[in-house]
Order: structure tokens, then C-alpha cells, then sequence
């Protein structure tokens, strides 16, 4: 009888412990969380509120600090822009310089404007001496007695006229004389005038080149001394803005160094034109010596004619054939 209540009892209890199991089992889903944590690079979306629930306020989500530096980022580049220097051509570097490089920059453009108008005016009036003595000494060539020459010249202007001229003055003056005491001082009277002319026209023709000299001398050391004021006034402005910062520093060594480039511009034009001037007044120079030297050689002719019983011949003799 004992075993036959024995096997009931301990099935119940058995049931009993296992439903114990499950309660707590389901006790413990209804506790635990019913949503998992959103994985890498998906977005959690809300659960609509159930009805009747009170509504909750969901805030948003703080952007992260990355995100807010490159978002500022192009407006500080370009309020770093709008703080760069102004127009950085020519002009704009000459407008925003200081007054003493300004000065600089002025005075060597017009130095410059000075160089352009020398050689104009040197060139036509070279041109044109050169012309004219060209022409006189071909007729001196080509006469046989000074007043041949001042013949074939007639109402022509130039130094070469000026020269048969003042031979010709000296001639009549000393016509007394000649007869008597010879030719000899009519001759050194002659030379000594033609000289005198040969050397006022060569520094007439010259008069301006030194003003070519000079510029091309010094216009480089001007244009250096605004360069280093400027880059002076630069270094000042370093170190009051207490920046170093390249696009702030650059404008203002720019505008320095483009006095030194506008001094070159003046110099180099300058001794060119000098140069090719100095050659040119020698060229001229020659010319009148050879004027003068056929001038003398006239003047002495004439004084041998004086000499021939018949007089002065009416035609040349003619050249031997070389």
C-alpha cells in the first residue's frame, strides 16, 4: 500500500517544479529590453508610441565636433581672403606704396620719359648735321678753288658753310697783306677758325648725352634705395601684424623690388642711347675734321694761284687714272 501512494505524490511535484520554471522563464522576457542596440552605419528608427501613452520628446542628435570644424572652414578661408592685400599688378603695387617709394617710382619715370625724348631729338638732329656735312664736304671735294665751293653750296645752311664761310672772311681780310708777307699766317689764321668752328658744333651736337649718362649711372642705385626703404617699411609691418605669413609679407617686398625694376628699365635704355650717341658725334666729328682738312687745302691753293702770272686756271686739271 505505501508504494502505490508513493508514485502520485512525486509526479506532482515534479509538474510543480517545472511550472515554477516557466513562470519565471516568461517573467524574465517581460523584463528584459525589446529592442537591440542599432549596428555600424544603420540609422534606429522610433517606435510609434502605443495609444494612450504619453508623448515623449525626443531630442536631436549633436553634430559631431569633426563635422562642425569643416563646416566653418570655408567661411574662415574666406574671411582669411577678404584680410589678403589689394591688386597686386603694377599699378595696384604702386598705389597702395609708400610715399618716399612712390617718389622713387616718379622721379625714374621721368627719368625714363626724359632718355625717350633725348634720343628723339638727338636722332633727327643727327640725321640732319649728318646730311648737311655730308653734302658740304662732297662739294668741297669736288671744287677746285674756295669759291668753287662756296659755289656749288649756295644758300645751303650747316657747319660746312659756316666753315667756307669764315675761310673765305679771313682771305679778304688778310687780301693786303698777302702780297707782301705771304701766306703763311693766312693759313695758320685759317686753321686756327675752322678748328675753333669744328669744336663748337661737336659740342653742340653732344649737348644732352650727359643727361643720358647720368641717368643710365644712377637710376639703378635710386630705384635700390626705394627697394630697400620698402622692404624696411615690409619688416615693420611683420612685426606689428606678428604674422608671418607669406601672402601677408609678399605685397610689400613686391612693391619694394619693383623700384628697383622701374630703376632698370630707366638705366638700361639710357647707356644704350648713350653709347650709340657717342658713336654717332665721333662719326660727325670726323666728317668736319675732313671738311676742314678740304677747306685748307683750298685755302692754300688759292694762295698758290696768287703766284701764277696768268692767275687762277678756269678748269682743273684732270686726275690721273688710278
Amino acid at each position: 500500500m505505501f508504494h502505490r501512494h508513493s508514485g502520485p505524490s512525486t509526479a506532482g511535484l515534479v509538474l510543480a517544479v517545472h511550472l515554477m520554471l516557466a513562470s519565471g522563464a516568461a517573467f524574465a522576457q517581460d523584463a528584459a529590453p525589446t529592442t537591440a542596440p542599432p549596428s555600424a552605419g544603420s540609422t534606429a528608427v522610433p517606435e510609434a508610441p502605443a495609444p494612450g501613452a504619453p508623448a515623449v520628446s525626443v531630442a536631436p542628435a549633436p553634430i559631431p565636433v569633426a563635422t562642425q570644424t569643416a563646416v566653418g572652414l570655408p567661411e574662415e578661408e574666406e574671411n582669411t581672403r577678404a584680410d589678403l592685400p589689394h591688386n597686386l599688378s603694377p599699378l595696384g603695387m604702386f598705389m597702395a606704396a609708400d610715399w618716399v617709394v612712390k617718389a622713387v617710382m616718379l622721379s625714374l619715370a621721368f627719368a625714363s620719359l626724359v632718355t625717350w625724348t633725348v634720343w628723339l631729338a638727338k636722332t633727327l638732329q643727327l640725321a640732319g648735321a649728318r646730311i648737311r656735312a655730308t653734302r658740304g664736304l662732297k662739294a668741297i671735294t669736288e671744287a677746285h678753288t674756295l669759291e668753287a665751293a662756296l659755289g656749288r653750296m649756295g644758300r645751303s645752311s650747316g657747319i660746312v658753310v659756316s666753315m667756307l664761310r669764315s675761310a673765305d672772311a679771313e682771305i679778304r681780310l688778310s687780301d693786303a697783306a698777302i702780297d707782301h708777307v705771304g701766306g703763311d699766317g693766312v693759313k695758320e689764321r685759317v686753321a686756327s677758325a675752322l678748328a675753333r668752328i669744328e669744336v663748337r658744333a661737336g659740342r653742340q651736337i653732344a649737348k644732352g648725352t650727359g643727361v643720358l649718362a647720368t641717368i643710365g649711372s644712377t637710376a639703378p642705385f635710386v630705384g635700390l634705395f626705394g627697394t630697400v626703404w620698402g622692404i624696411m617699411n615690409a619688416f615693420i609691418g611683420i612685426s606689428e601684424s606678428q604674422t608671418t605669413n607669406l601672402a601677408v609679407v609678399a605685397p610689400g617686398i613686391a612693391e619694394a623690388l619693383l623700384a628697383t625694376a622701374i630703376g632698370l628699365v630707366a638705366a638700361i635704355p639710357a647707356v644704350i642711347i648713350y653709347n650709340v650717341f657717342a658713336r654717332s658725334v665721333t662719326g660727325y666729328r670726323q666728317l668736319l675734321g675732313d671738311a676742314a682738312a678740304g677747306i685748307e687745302r683750298l685755302v692754300s691753293r688759292d694762295l698758290d694761284y696768287r703766284k701764277v702770272p696768268n692767275g687762277v686756271p678756269s678748269a682743273p686739271m684732270p686726275l690721273a687714272a688710278e
